[in-house]
């Protein structure tokens, strides 16, 4: 940060296919360009200068842009137009980003000339200029000017005389009022603010003398008041500062401020009839540096946004308050972290509903919407944007954004740069997807909803086993900090059976995401015991670990919106996990990784924490816990799970101290098994569970209050007692879970039992040869293409399979089995036709089988599956158990045989494409 003075989801579900929906509300359809959002986030061709921006303004489709430059040039890469010579101003086309014919240089004969403030007159004929400067086109001046806009000529007849910068105007029909660093205007005494007649350039009697630099001035839209914002402590005498307003006419001082930081200054004011706005700046600790609204009938304040990043300017347009700024810390507005700079933001102007309830004496500020188009420090002081304006011309709108940047979303752009209120053509990030099924007849699809510049709320498609056509459709709101989980459940999935999914995001332009990466479940035939009961009591966090990407982890609990976020990527899949059964585990490395949640939330008075964990580390580390930042080690942090270095387990929290409970001193735990741990808080108090016992108790109900999130595997422990010599957990790390309520003995004991108790296990066999016979060319072995091909007629096609099935568990059986397959990329991969399973009585060989040598192939049909779509994607066909059932255990071979003509093509073995290799799925349970 710069510091020198100078969604909850809303989710609506549509069918196209059958499912129902879980822990949905409908809300109305999204509208292009999420409102109140008028701009699109996609910035468009536009010439830019050598230098900074410091000003903006205009006037009829003209944009006039004021700084420090000797140039513009033509956007890069853009092939066309050279560079032109622009001393300090330009004027724009609004429409197309390029120079009008009017040129005007603004020059000094000692010194650095510079433009710092540009305003249009009420009738758009004028357009007023202030900075340092001495001429303009060799007209003298003293550092205000103004233009006839139809010429491009300065008026030779207005010429006031201001000794130093002026850096703010603001006009009415008849004033030009100015804030600067000026002591004197005319020779007359008129102390960092001053007024002149906007057509002589008389001085007028308005008196509001301050004893430090004005930064910003704006007039009332009555006319009645001006406001005043800079650096001073004082206006006419009275105590005042960075804001006060005074009379239009005299200056007397009608409101002061004394609740802005004396740190910090006000840097711009904007105004329109939903109240008037300043944007701030500061350095120091206590720094404020966010925006204020404030209410035009009294002057009072509405509510205060304290983001930390040096807000340049703000501009209230169309009940939305835009602002340039690089805010990198926006913790007490309850959302994102310190952290990244984000430099272009916005808000409404007031609150949907009834304002928040104040905290430390403040409304907070309304919440961001999605707009949120990237740029960066840039030149000079680092700041980025500095100043914008909107434009219109041929009916569409203009946001017109100036200042020190050199990128705007990622490309090379300098100084200027602007966005249109049409034409959004920016896809939403991919969406990244899970899916898991702990019961049968039900999956739960979920996914991390995606990130769009300018649309806040965006439309999921869910596609179910490759077809083109999709099973459902959810609308979720995200921005880019906040993207809560989104989720949907398959209700007509079969038990026993595996089915595939992949997710769109597609924003209201029509704008459509990739398809995520397909994910595949296998559907239980019983209920999983351990997974089901965390969800029956209660879960509002669930981690399984089960992920295959990076860097999502899906929440698995029936509320099922904090995913987490894995960082400098822990390995994942782990097995075994802690759970009987396929769950798998995180692998953690104890130095730099962990996961924690993309949820900012606050914790109630009663909740309970779990986890289970495995590892010989003598190192210690967090397990869980609670903190106030993700990426970053967090300033405030508790409600934590961690080992010492010699294996002891401790639990703490803090609440104006540090209280914790730990395992005894010959109680320790890192003996690479697998244990279960559990943290609980509520009105009986502290409770430390392990392996389901008692490990100690503390009456201690009360809490330290602050929003957060969840950390696992690693965040900040300095300061807590016998804190370990990592931050970071060395082992692995398997079903965290979080609840609002402190459960019991009984619960967390019934936890621990279940996870042992007998449950399906899931067995995916990838076949050891494969290869099809091709009546076309019947001399030919394939047993090294890296596709498969079925077809009954024309030309026959058959595929063959090898499996090494495993024997069923001891004390369990085939429950249900099936053939998983993948489609290939190649056009017209899916069929039409019915593709059978059958034995293969014959003998064959992956390497020499041809048409001329093809085994015989049993009558028994173990499976079908019909009308393949195609696009790559894995299909499952049921098979048969009381066939497969005697073969366990053996070495078996399946055919795939088709009667029709249209060719089905699937990966074999050999293919490098991810779960490409033909595989049996079988499901083993208790008899």
């Amino acid at each position: 940060m710069r510091r020198s003075r100078g969604l909850t989801a809303a989710l609506v579900l549509s069918l196209a296919g059958a499912g129902t929906g879980m822990g949905l509300v409908l809300m109305p359809e999204a509208s292009a360009i999420t409102a109140p959002v008028a701009f699109t986030a996609d910035n468009l061709p536009t010439w830019q200068p050598n230098g900074i921006v410091w000003a903006m303004a205009q006037a009829n489709g003209t944009v006039f842009a004021g700084g420090t430059f000797s140039a513009v040039r033509p956007p890069d890469n853009s092939g066309s137009g050279t560079e032109q010579e622009a001393v300090n101003f330009v004027a724009l086309d609004a429409a197309t980003g390029t120079p009008t014919s009017c040129k005007l240089a603004f020059t000094i004969g000692d010194g650095t000339a510079t433009v710092r403030t540009l305003t249009v007159s009420p009738d758009k004929k004028t357009l007023y200029a202030g900075g340092y400067f001495g001429a303009v086109n060799g007209t003298p001046v003293s550092s205000v000017a103004a233009i006839d806009i139809e010429t491009c000529t300065p008026k030779a007849s207005f010429h006031p005389s201001f000794p130093a910068t002026v850096r703010s105007l603001a006009v009415t029909d008849d004033t030009l009022y100015a804030a600067g660093d000026f002591g004197t205007v005319e020779d007359q005494t008129r102390e960092r603010f001053a007024a002149v007649d906007a057509t002589s350039g008389a001085l007028k009697p308005f008196t509001a003398n301050a004893d430090e630099p004005g930064r910003a001035v704006a007039v009332t839209p009555d006319g009645k008041n001006v406001l005043l914002g800079g650096d001073f402590f004082s206006v006419n005498g009275s105590n005042t500062h960075a804001l006060a307003v005074v009379n239009s006419t005299t200056g007397a001082v009608a409101k002061t401020y004394t609740n802005i930081p004396s740190n910090s200054v006000v840097k711009h004011i904007s105004t329109d009839a939903t109240g008037f706005y300043t944007g701030n700046e500061g350095s120091g600790g206590g720094v404020f540096d966010g925006r204020i609204g404030l209410r035009l009938s009294d002057f009072s304040e509405k509510w205060r946004d304290r983001c930390l990043g040096a807000t340049q300017f703000v501009l209230p347009y169309e009940g939305v308050l835009y602002s340039s700024s690089h805010a990198h810390d926006c913790s007490t507005e309850l959302e994102f972290p310190d952290g990244k700079r984000n430099f272009l933001l916005a808000q409404p102007t007031d609150h949907e509903g009834a304002a928040p309830a104040p905290v430390d004496g403040f409304v907070r500020g309304p919440r961001k919407l999605g707009w949120h188009p990237n740029a960066n420090d840039g030149l000079g002081e680092g700041i980025g944007p500095r100043v914008m304006a909107v434009a219109e011309k041929n009916d569409v709108k203009y946001m017109w954004v100036g200042g020190e940047f050199t990128l705007i979303n990622g490309q090379p752009q300098q100084g200027l740069t602007r966005f249109a209120s049409t034409g959004d053509v920016g896809a939403p990030t991919t969406p990244v997807a899970s899916a898991a099924a702990v019961k049968p007849g039900e999956v739960q699809v979920r996914w991390r909803t995606s990130y769009d510049q300018d649309d806040s709320k965006l439309t999921y498609r869910i596609y179910r086993n490759g077809s083109a056509t999709p099973i459902a459709s959810v609308v979720a709101d995200s921005v880019e900090w906040e993207r809560p989980q989104a989720s949907w459940v398959d209700s007509t999935a079969k038990a026993g059976q595996s089915y595939s999914y992949r997710v769109t995001a597609t924003d209201a332009a029509g704008n459509t995401s990739a398809l995520s990466a397909s994910v595949s479940v296998t559907v239980p035939t019983s209920v999983q015991a351990y997974p089901n009961q965390v969800r029956a009591d209660g879960a509002n966090l669930y981690w399984r670990y089960d992920d295959t990407v990076s860097p999502y982890v899906a929440d698995s609990s029936v509320s099922g919106n904090t995913s987490g976020i894995q960082l400098n990527a822990p390995a994942l899949r782990q097995a075994p996990g802690a759970v009987t059964g396929a769950s798998t585990a995180m692998g953690f490395n104890g130095t730099s990784q962990q996961v924690y949640s993309d949820h900012r939330q606050t914790v109630g008075s009663s909740y309970t924490i779990e986890t289970w964990f495995k590892t010989n580390t003598t190192r210690g580390g967090k397990l869980i816990g609670f903190g106030n930042n993700t990426d970053r080690n967090s300033g405030t942090y508790d409600k934590q799970l961690y080992m010492t270095n010699t294996g002891r387990l401790i639990f703490g929290v803090y609440n104006g101290s540090t209280r914790t409970i730990s395992t005894g001193l010959f109680d320790t735990f890192n003996d690479n098994k697998w244990h279960h741990v559990v943290g609980t808080q509520g009105p009986g108090g502290m409770a430390l569970y392990v392996d389901g016992q008692s490990k100690g108790t503390l009456n201690v109900t009360n809490f330290n209050s602050y929003a957060g999130y969840w950390h696992v595997g690693g965040d900040n422990l300095n300061s807590w007692p016998t804190r370990p010599t990592s931050n970071f957990f060395a082992g692995q790390i398997d079903e965290t879970a979080v609840y609002p309520t402190a459960l019991s003995q009984a619960q967390v004991k019934n936890h621990f039992d279940l996870a042992k108790a007998p449950s399906d296990t899931v067995s995916k066999v990838s076949t050891t040869e494969d290869t099809y016979i091709n009546q076309g060319a019947p001399s030919a072995a394939n047993g090294a293409a890296t596709s498969l091909a079925v077809r009954g007629s024309g030309s026959l096609y058959e595929t063959y399979l090898r499996f090494n099935l495993p024997a069923a568990p001891a004390g369990q059986v085939l429950k249900a089995a099936s053939l998983q397959i993948k489609t290939t990329t190649q056009t017209g991969a899916g069929s039409a036709d019915t593709v059978s399973v059958v034995p293969v009585t014959g003998t064959w060989s992956g390497t020499d089988t041809t048409f001329n040598t093809k085994p015989t192939v049993g009558t028994t049909v173990l499976g079908t599956i019909s009308a393949v779509p195609d696009g790559s994607a894995i299909q499952s066909i049921p098979l048969d158990t009381a066939a497969l059932t005697p073969v366990l255990n053996s070495s078996y071979s399946l055919a795939l045989t088709s009667n029709g003509s249209d060719p089905l093509w699937i990966w074999s073995s050999e293919a490098t494409a991810a779960d490409a290799a033909p595989q049996l799925v079988l499901t083993f349970g208790p008899q």
